[in-house]
């Protein structure tokens, strides 16, 4: 577990709509000979106290993986703002001692193994609350680490303002960024069509170290 950072608990993003695969779960694909959210899960696992998977529908289809599912309880499929207020409100509820989680999407097969101390390392050297990740030209605001205390506000924007936007919600309180090389691999690549799949498994096959 690490020590150089705050305790800091990791959420899983699964619970997309994943129109541009056809529907079903995009974690469940394989490439390499494994599931996208195992890949994701073998690097983000380490660097985090423990683990919720925020995914609506039937939790059971990520009985196999041991960890909780929270699921949304804003309506309408509200967008990653919504599963991340689900991991606060469970981090909250759960794990009282635990102010920070970190939040990845479970379609990211190449999730960088040093993600939360360098998120945690950008918003503590930028004074920020909340830091997110870039690699190249392309923010990430999915990607991001995320004080506990903000689930208020984070409610309040959600059910009474309607705001879906990320960067909107982030800006108000202040961001940090974390810089990532997108080469060889864009750690961040993620897996939205059937041509990304491809891709993906290509890049496995590249860079059999990834």
């Amino acid at each position: 577990m690490p020590t150089d950072h705050p305790p800091t608990l990791g959420l899983v993003l699964a619970g997309g709509l994943a129109r541009r695969m056809g529907g079903g779960d995009k974690a469940f694909l394989k490439i390499g000979g494994e599931t996208i959210l195992a890949r994701a899960l073998s690097r983000f696992r380490p660097q985090c106290t423990e683990i919720v998977i925020n995914a609506n529908g039937d939790p059971k289809r990520f009985a196999s993986f041991g960890f909780p599912v929270a699921a949304d309880d804003i309506p309408d499929f509200a967008g990653p703002l919504a599963g991340i207020l689900a991991g606060l409100d469970w981090a909250a509820k759960n794990r009282p001692g635990i102010e920070w989680i970190a939040s990845v999407p479970g379609d990211c097969p190449f999730v960088p193994r040093d993600l939360v101390a360098k998120l945690h390392a950008a918003r503590i050297a930028e004074n920020q609350p909340l830091a997110c990740a870039r690699s190249g030209e392309w923010r990430h605001p999915v990607v991001g680490i995320w004080p506990v205390s903000l689930r208020g506000d984070l409610r309040h924007a959600l059910m009474k303002e309607g705001l879906h936007k990320i960067e909107v919600f982030t800006r108000r309180h202040g961001i940090a960024i974390a810089e990532w090389p997108d080469k060889p691999v864009d750690p961040f690549f993620n897996v939205n069509t059937p041509e990304d799949l491809a891709r993906a498994e290509a890049l496995v096959r590249e860079n059999a170290r990834s």
